[in-house]
């Protein structure tokens, strides 16, 4: 069965690994980040899976995270496409703050609602509903007709990008979705039905 539809969040930042705000600023991958996306190609050549297209966001970590991962799967010229929608969640003023320093300004009640609710954006940035807002049409108009289309896709992206995805294609709720979480490096293989609804769903864990 084709309609296949593999969703990877980018490797380990180096911001993640300083517990930054990362949003759209643009770090590179730590060597554990490195090491978790050519892992995520291991895996996926270990499933038997090659692919017709990718999709990835604007980002650099985005970005060598799916060539590092095509690389080990030898598609190294898979056709690419990069957009803007699939960026990372814009955390506004608080990207490039560390998530204690964010605390000790704002006050971890309000960092955390920023951080875990569903339509409260931080101060000039996005909600998860927003990230959504943006996601949704590019899933809906470019991505999900390659996939029904017999296709094999590939979506290297970012947690809040993928978590508004998996909110579509799980059908979950705003209060579900934010309790998800999303590993790095870890691919996500889900096969569609001719409905564009879910047939199954794998997640290629070690």
């Amino acid at each position: 069965m084709s309609r296949t539809l593999v969703l990877v969040r980018h490797g380990q930042s180096d911001w993640n690994l300083k517990n930054l705000f990362t949003g759209w600023k643009d770090p590179d991958l730590t060597e554990k980040g490195v090491e978790e996306a050519m892992d995520a190609g291991r895996r996926l050549k270990a499933a038997g899976l090659t692919f017709d297209i990718a999709f990835t966001s604007e980002l650099s970590r985005a970005q060598r995270t799916l060539t590092l991962a095509l690389d080990e799967l030898g598609q190294p010229d898979l056709e690419t496409i990069r957009h803007v929608a699939l960026n990372e969640r814009d955390y506004g003023d608080l990207s490039g703050l560390n998530k204690d320093d964010a605390r000790a300004k704002w006050g971890e009640e309000q960092v955390h609602i920023w951080r875990r609710s569903y339509d409260v954006p931080p101060p000039g940035g996005e909600s998860l509903k927003d990230t959504g807002a943006r996601v949704w049409p590019y899933y809906i108009h470019d991505i999900l007709p390659k996939v029904m289309n017999d296709g094999t896709v590939l979506v290297a992206a970012h947690g809040n990008s993928l978590r508004a995805m998996v909110m579509a294609l799980d059908g979950l709720t705003g209060e579900e979705i934010v309790g998800q979480e999303i590993a790095t490096g870890v691919p996500i293989v889900y096969r569609l039905n001719a409905d564009t609804s879910v047939a199954e769903k794998t997640v290629l864990e070690g």
